[in-house]
């Protein structure tokens, strides 16, 4: 069997709604479930650095904090952009066009070096000026400086692999996502502990390591993933790595039209949230600390409805190359439900054991009062937060993407990031005032892209090629 392809919707259509609604959450599920196991491993990954970290101290820790923030903005795009390619390979896929797959993924391929390449220099040559001239606390400039351009090198690999991962996933096969991700994570222990702490001989680079491990990490994925996608009979047919050719306009040009806008869509929702991280890093260490534990947790739950989001993209791309609308707002429609679902736990496991998971980063008292109040808030935007990425994910599907990235821009930076910041200094409220702002964006997010989806759902014309 070459290709492992979801129950199809046209089917389950004459199928009465509860075993149609069954049908459509297995089928979700069954793909969404080893992506958001991927998406956990990833976020995994900053867990791992943050509780390393915090074991060498107060300044380690947020030099990794501001560092992986620092890092997750400038990475917001390139990775928002490629997240175009699920829902476009689920398009040609479900359209019959299973042999255009592999030259659009190979020309995706340029598109990711080339968007890795920008941030590797800015990190390398850039992040000590701009963490200077932002305003960071000068104990915590060296060491963030030392772990961004740590990172700097495995990025071309971190391309590669977000390329084939993709592909992948828009053929309906996720869980490389899952065996890649884990594999990671001993991977980043173990090069974490060589790296950061110095031991078997090598260099104590302390928080410096962390990035640098990142990128072994990278490296350890990418090869895995090709030799997956070389040996597995699910590949064969579709010539992946038979060449690479040279960057082609109309291919690329496809790509942007409806990758740039979604990227530009992860990259102002990502951004709201490193900006905070990097105001806080105005208020010292210890507010850095508290705000990167309850930060990091909010960051572990969210890879739940995000993995959901991107099966839900790719869902509704099949839908979209079969030609079925109907199909189109019901998968859409079970996802949200889904996520909304899960975000109904994670708000339960902040507002009833905030000191529990604080006490999961650090033991340092000061730190874990103030994140447990931060932990609280978060539990207030996460039902906002899971109708959001949800709905994302159903417009990347049906290619909408430059409203909805007009629709966050709004939300997050005329909305949220006022308000927190108004109510942080001017209020005085300080963190909190910061994590109100951002509730009151999400909110105003999840609003919009909902109401979007909607509108834009019932007429297939104005769904972009």
């Amino acid at each position: 069997m070459n290709r492992a392809t979801p129950p199809p919707l046209l089917a389950s259509a004459r199928l009465p709604a509860s075993r149609r609604l069954s049908v459509e959450a297995t089928a979700t599920a069954r793909l969404a479930g080893p992506i958001v196991g991927g998406q956990l491993a990833v976020t995994g990954l900053n867990f791992i650095d943050t509780v390393m970290a915090g074991r060498l101290g107060a300044e380690a820790l947020g030099a990794v904090a501001v560092g992986a923030s620092v890092f997750a903005t400038l990475s917001f795009l390139p990775f928002g952009t490629l997240l175009a390619v699920p829902p476009l390979v689920a398009a040609l896929d479900g359209g019959g066009r299973r042999g255009e797959v592999a030259p659009f993924a190979r020309q995706a391929l340029w598109v990711g070096w080339g968007m890795a390449a920008a941030v590797a220099v800015a990190l390398a040559f850039a992040a000590r000026p701009a963490l200077v001239a932002i305003g960071i606390h000068p104990d915590l400039v060296p060491t963030t400086v030392g772990y961004l351009r740590g990172l700097a090198w495995g990025l071309p690999f971190w391309a590669l692999y977000l390329v084939l991962r993709f592909t992948s996933e828009g053929l309906g096969a996720s869980r490389p996502a899952l065996y890649f991700g884990l594999l990671g994570l001993p991977v980043d222990v173990l090069a974490n502990w060589l790296l950061m702490y110095g031991e078997w001989g090598f260099p104590r680079l302390g928080a410096a390591g962390a990035g640098h491990a990142t990128s072994v990490v990278w490296v350890a994925q990418t090869l895995a993933m090709l030799l997956y996608v070389a040996r597995h009979p699910r590949y064969r047919g579709l010539g992946l790595l038979d060449r690479l050719e040279r960057p082609g306009r109309a291919a690329i040009r496809r790509l942007l039209r409806v990758g740039l806008p979604a990227g530009g869509m992860i990259f102002v929702e990502g951004s709201i949230f490193s900006a905070a991280a990097l105001v806080m890093g105005t208020l010292g260490p210890t507010t850095v600390a508290a705000h990167q534990v309850a930060i990091n947790f909010a960051a572990l739950t969210f890879m739940v409805p995000l993995g959901l989001s991107m099966a839900i993209s790719v869902r509704v791309g099949q839908a979209v190359g079969r030609g079925d609308p109907r199909a189109v707002r019901f998968a859409a429609g079970v996802g949200m439900a889904m996520a909304l679902a899960c975000q109904v736990v994670s708000a339960a496991v902040m507002a009833f054991a905030p000191r529990s998971v604080a006490g999961l980063y650090t033991d340092d008292a000061q730190v874990i009062a103030l994140a447990v109040e931060l932990l609280l808030l978060a539990a207030l935007f996460q039902l906002s937060d899971g109708v959001q990425a949800s709905a994302a994910g159903a417009l990347r599907g049906i290619r909408d993407t430059r409203v909805p990235m007009a629709i966050v821009v709004v939300a997050y930076w005329l909305v949220g990031f006022p308000l927190g910041y108004a109510l942080a200094f001017a209020g005085g409220l300080g963190a909190r005032g910061l994590w109100i702002g951002l509730i009151a964006g999400l909110t105003v997010a999840a609003a919009l892209l909902a109401a979007r989806f909607h509108r834009v759902s019932a007429r297939p014309e104005r769904w972009a090629e």
